[in-house]
């Protein structure tokens, strides 16, 4: 069965004894026993709730994975992926990566001796470089965080089986409407649903599917044991976004390729991060591992000025943080999303002064392109 038929098929199943086409929200802490050692499968909602059954169940399919997680949001489901690690292991990781990943690592995790080393996962040979005799993972952004460096999930999960390394992939903005990372040989998926999943900019949440049985029981002791669930309310919201990935997603993609192409020929623009641009570094990896290459950009202008100018002026396309939502989003990765990992590094890896990162939403284009060009010429 085609993804997108799944996606809309979450959680059709759940009530049948009414027969509602869409899971009721279960709205409770705990559940009644109906006897002395028994259960319905339900206790308490941190250990499992219906509704959010339903969407874990969803994500584990969507994925051809054993089993599904929903947390509170993506950096808690990152979090509780690295109670899967002991003191003095070490993880290599995607060096251009959301700044809140870089900020979990180095200034929560570190404190408890995990180490963690930074590469461009889109050179394996780099990544293998990197790998220690401590090390146990490899996680990495199946499209980095803002330069959009694609990963090889083939090269990379065939090096993590011959090195016995777990290979976690951050799949948030392909999704596996785009990419099944366990297609590819990768372990543990992990989104942040907040973003294309939920798709709507009305609610935060994390998802993580794990491909092996075992792997997965140990992952929901993690979750029961910290807690940091979703909630019901939540959970339904995420599951009513996922219905609609797949149209959405065919819309933004759409627009970004267009977009990109017109970024590209534009006179203020010094360079675009796209990689459904064939002139990408990566466009042949990308088209040969998923069915599209998402709807993020990135580009750099000619001046730091007009930074400031296209954040304040455009009218229709909102300067703010966050992606992967219906309306257009545009943001500064330098003082925004990656403030936290220190300058140095942030130029080094190219995110300047003058990068700016396009969320690109199911607006009418022509409209789009004429507000980042009215915005250019103000």
């Amino acid at each position: 069965m085609e993804i997108a038929t799944q996606t809309v098929q979450i959680g059709l199943e759940w009530d049948t004894r009414t027969g509602a086409v869409t899971v009721p929200i279960y709205q409770t802490a705990t559940f009644r026993h109906p006897g002395l050692g028994r259960s319905t499968g339900f206790d308490y909602s941190r250990s499992g709730n219906p509704t959010r059954q339903a969407l874990e169940d969803g994500i584990a399919r969507l994925e051809g994975g054993a089993r599904g997680f929903a947390y509170s949001s993506g950096m808690a489901a990152i979090a509780n992926l690295l109670l899967l690690f002991k003191r003095g292991d070490h993880l290599v990781v995607t060096e251009d990566l959301y700044g809140g990943t870089y900020r979990l690592f180095e200034k929560i995790f570190n404190q408890y001796d995990l180490s963690f080393t930074y590469v461009d996962t889109s050179n394996v040979e780099e990544v293998r470089r990197a790998i220690r005799p401590e090390t146990r993972a490899v996680f990495v952004e199946s499209l980095t965080n803002p330069l959009l460096k694609v990963a090889d999930i083939t090269a990379l999960s065939g090096l993590c089986r011959e090195k016995g390394l777990l290979c976690i992939v951050d799949n948030t903005f392909l999704t596996p409407y785009l990419l099944r990372p366990f297609d590819y040989g990768a372990d543990i998926t992990v989104y942040s649903a907040t973003k294309y999943l939920a798709g709507h900019n009305d609610t935060v949440a994390g998802l993580v599917a794990v491909k092996d049985p075992l792997l997965a029981e140990t992952v929901y002791f993690h979750q029961n044991s910290v807690g940091a669930v979703l909630g019901p309310q939540d959970a339904w919201l995420t599951i009513r976004g996922m219905k609609t990935l797949s149209v959405r997603l065919d819309r933004q993609q759409e627009n970004a390729l267009a977009i990109a192409r017109w970024l590209q020929n534009h006179s203020h623009v010094a360079k675009v991060h796209y990689p459904g641009l064939e002139s990408h570094p990566h466009h042949a990896i990308l088209n040969r591992q998923a069915r599209g290459f998402g709807a993020m950009i990135s580009f750099e202008v000619v001046g730091p000025s007009l930074v400031e100018q296209l954040l304040m002026r455009t009218r229709l396309i909102s300067f703010a943080e966050s992606l992967g939502g219906v309306e257009t989003l545009i943001t500064f990765p330098e003082i925004q999303t990656h403030a936290d990992i220190q300058p140095e590094i942030r130029q080094r890896l190219g995110i300047n002064n003058v990068l700016l990162r396009l969320s690109v939403g199911i607006e009418n284009l022509q409209d789009l392109i004429n507000d980042l060009e009215q915005a250019f010429r103000s």
